[in-house]
């Protein structure tokens, strides 16, 4: 597994792994936006998005087990979704986040629209993973 921090752009996400082991994907683009949140999710992974203007979806990946991530790991993936938005020059940002189970697309809507249920609203800062001090 990468070290904390990690960043790896895969031919259409940005992949990082949080502190802790814990992965976060987030789309490049609109069609990624779909793919991350209607093929990739598993149904207990996290799924973010900043609200209320254009961003990436953003997945926190929960392995196998279905253990509940912390929420520093939580406040981290939301940091990621205001990362990647138009509010990363922002100071605190308002970021959605739901279950992945709870997202879905409504009939008809453009690619990459979603809606989601059950939302869940974590005021962050825009930042991506510190970059670990050493590569183990």
């Amino acid at each position: 597994m990468s070290a904390a921090g990690d960043s790896r752009q895969s031919a259409a996400l940005f992949v990082y792994t949080l502190p802790g082991g814990w992965r976060v994907l987030a789309g490049k683009t609109d069609a990624d936006n779909e793919r991350l949140s209607l093929e990739i999710a598993r149904p207990r992974d996290w799924w973010f998005h900043v609200r209320g203007m254009p961003g990436s979806h953003v997945l926190l990946q929960v392995g196998d087990a279905g253990e509940e991530p912390p929420r520093a790991a939580l406040e981290a993936a939301a940091a990621v979704a205001a990362w990647h938005s138009k509010a990363r020059a922002g100071g605190t940002v308002a970021v959605s986040g739901t279950l992945a189970q709870f997202v879905t697309k409504p009939r008809g809507a453009p690619r990459g629209t979603v809606a989601i249920r059950k939302e869940r609203v974590f005021k962050v800062r825009p930042a991506l993973p510190p970059a670990a001090e050493s590569a183990p």
